[in-house]
């Protein structure tokens, strides 16, 4: 198992210009999470073509739901919320983001709405007892998204999902 993972990124805005990204040659793109909900008035939109320019993309949280949301899935606020520690169980048979990780694993969560249908051709490849849809894999378009922070310490094994999308899912390798 690889212990370190070095990529150059850059932050951009949510409403930043599709061309303007594709004009950047990015491997991959990650969709951040944040405290709003995907129905808020005001609330940060995904504009659709980010999802159609040939880049794998991550989803995380909110990303994840804006991502549905676009994508044809539903999106619903169900009274359920998870916050802190929560008990994930994933399916890594013949998915790219849970490959070689365990089943059963501990993440760090921080939502009130919740992916209740994956988009269409997208297979959901984890939940938890209030998430039916805590992460979802469409391969063939590269896109990706799942409800919890893999980013964040207390996701015992979130570098190595990172890992996973960025050296699987967009071809990087951990070169330079």
């Amino acid at each position: 198992r690889i212990r370190e993972c070095h990529v150059f990124s850059e932050v951009v805005p949510f409403d930043v210009d599709p061309a303007a990204v594709r004009a950047r040659s990015p491997r991959a793109l990650v969709l951040s999470g944040g405290p709003a909900s995907v129905y808020e008035p005001g609330a940060p939109a995904l504009d659709p073509r980010l999802l159609g320019l040939g880049i794998p993309v991550l989803g995380l949280c909110y990303g994840q739901q804006a991502m549905a949301r676009a994508l044809g899935g539903r999106v619903e606020a169900t009274g359920v919320r998870e916050y802190g520690r929560t008990r994930l169980r994933a399916d890594p048979a013949g998915s790219v983001l849970f490959r070689d990780l365990p089943t059963d694993q501990v993440v760090w969560m921080s939502h009130g709405d919740t992916v209740t249908a994956a988009p269409p051709d997208a297979r959901v490849v984890a939940t938890t007892d209030a998430a039916p849809v805590a992460g979802f894999e469409d391969p063939g378009k590269g896109l990706y998204g799942v409800q919890f922070h893999p980013e964040v310490a207390h996701t015992e094994r979130g570098m190595d999902l990172f890992k996973n999308f960025l050296y699987e899912a967009a071809g990087c390798r951990p070169n330079w």
